[in-house]
């Protein structure tokens, strides 16, 4: 029975492999195209929204800052106003003789063009501030509104600058709140003007990534130039306070 039963084992052949039926034609067949590159395929990284922190930047530089203008604009005129109603009034920021509002208020500079200067912030600083409004709330603003505040952020900048010059060569003094004005419009022209190099609103193509991350050195380079300015003009007073007179 044993032999019988290796006999048996012996010869039985093993099952026959399947053969492939016919293939079905409702299959989808195998693509046969090699895989992209991995520096060919486009990825979402997230990056798509580079240029919406410089934007939203500007926007609060904007925003912010023609606020500032306007509120010292509208002190500036109330003060202005009470001196011309009582030429003995002694206006809030009158400290001393070199921070004297007044002393500034009582020479035609400070009426430029036959009315007090404040009137022009408070005519301009409330476009600035729908500008930076419209600015965060993500409306895309023409190319035509950016290079309109280009020029007015450049008209301003001149006239503060000129005041400057004014009040530290010819007048002698220096309005605290004025100088709160120079600060606001600074920047407002200097973040209009990157954003329109950044943008290539002004002519050319955009400019780079290095400028929208390191062009806040150069507003700050601005400021010390001025603060440069303001200290060399009253060495006697600002050695004064520091102990050196």
């Amino acid at each position: 029975m044993a032999e019988h039963g290796r006999h048996r084992g012996s010869t039985a052949t093993a099952d026959p492999a399947p053969t492939a039926g016919p293939a079905d034609p409702t299959a989808p067949l195998a693509s046969t195209t090699p895989p992209a590159p991995v520096d060919d395929v486009e990825v979402d990284d997230g990056d798509d929204d580079d240029g919406a922190g410089p934007v939203r930047g500007t926007g609060w530089v904007l925003l912010v800052g023609g606020i500032v203008g306007a509120v010292v604009s509208l002190v500036l005129l109330i003060e202005k106003l009470d001196l011309l109603a009582n030429p003995d009034y002694i206006p809030s920021c009158s400290i001393d003789p070199v921070l004297s509002c007044g002393t500034i208020m009582k020479t035609w500079q400070a009426s430029l063009a036959g009315f007090p200067n404040p009137v022009f912030g408070l005519l301009t600083f409330p476009l600035v501030i729908v500008s930076g409004a419209l600015v965060l709330s993500k409306v895309e603003l023409p190319r035509w509104y950016w290079q309109a505040l280009q020029v007015g952020a450049l008209a301003g900048v001149a006239f503060v600058h000129w005041l400057i010059a004014q009040s530290l060569l010819v007048i002698h003094a220096l309005c605290p709140y004025c100088m709160v004005a120079w600060v606001a419009v600074l920047a407002i022209f200097w973040f209009t003007t990157m954003h329109n190099l950044r943008e290539g609103n002004l002519g050319g193509d955009p400019s780079g990534p290095t400028l929208v991350r390191r062009h806040g050195w150069g507003l700050a380079a601005w400021y010390l130039l001025i603060v440069v300015a303001v200290v060399a003009s009253f060495p006697a007073y600002f050695g004064a306070m520091v102990g050196l007179a």
